[in-house]
C-alpha cells in the first residue's frame, strides 16, 4: 500500500495508527489527517525519536497494511 491510500482513506486508518502509536491522541490524529510529515513529526515529539527512526517506523508500519 501507498501513502496516498493511506492519506486518503485516513478514517479507516487512524485506529490503526493509534494501535501502533498508543501516546497519540485522538486529537493529534484528527490534526494530522494523513499527512504523512506530520504524522514523523508527532512521533518525534511524542516518543523522543529521530526523524530518520519516525520515518523507518512509519515505512514498517506502511508495509504491514
Amino acid at each position: 500500500m501507498n501513502w496516498n491510500q493511506i492519506e486518503g482513506n485516513w478514517e479507516q486508518f487512524k485506529g490503526k495508527a493509534q494501535t501502533q502509536w498508543g501516546k497519540l491522541t485522538g486529537d493529534d490524529l484528527d490534526v494530522i489527517a494523513g499527512n504523512r510529515k506530520q504524522l514523523a513529526g508527532r512521533i518525534q515529539e511524542v516518543y523522543g525519536k529521530t526523524p530518520e527512526e519516525s520515518e523507518r517506523e512509519i515505512d514498517t508500519w506502511l508495509s504491514k497494511h
